[in-house]
């Protein structure tokens, strides 16, 4: 039998860090509901633990959602021992609460790293690179360019 001493050691890498990073991430925005800012107008009395439950009857929030789902959020995470630092680009739904969906991220995703690869995530930073417009359906335009102008 081998010493434990003598076995080894276990190292995952940094881009496997980062691709759970990710994954959790884009489960965050999705759980957290990237519309929640229209279900926080809709139903201004609820309080943050609702919102979720609210944005699941807004239609609106659904839209903003597929807008803001439709990019993968990019992570990119250093790992030192047992230690991982992780930086998460994600894109969200416009309005939004920012501060609320980052916090959603943060949170999401220490906890599935620490899950998923037992390490200690003490730093989650993330950044938000784009803000989307939900994509509405435009009706037809009702001036056509040149002979329908006023004259």
């Amino acid at each position: 039998m081998v010493e434990p001493s003598e076995r080894g050691a276990t190292r995952i890498a940094d881009r496997v860090v980062a691709k759970i990073a990710s994954q959790a991430a884009r489960e965050a925005l999705r759980a957290d509901g990237a519309g929640a800012a229209d279900a926080m107008d809709a139903a201004p009395a609820a309080d943050m633990a609702d919102v979720a439950d609210v944005a699941d009857v807004v239609d609106t929030a659904d839209v903003a959602l597929t807008d803001a789902a439709a990019a993968r959020p990019h992570a990119v995470a250093v790992v030192r021992g047992d230690v991982a630092r992780v930086r998460v680009a994600v894109e969200l739904g416009y309005p939004s609460d920012i501060g609320a969906h980052c916090g959603a991220v943060r949170r999401h995703v220490i906890e599935r790293v620490g899950e998923l690869t037992g390490m200690e995530v003490p730093e989650v930073v993330v950044t938000v690179e784009r803000l989307h417009v939900p994509q509405w359906e435009h009706p037809e335009r009702r001036v056509r360019r040149g002979r329908d102008r006023v004259r």
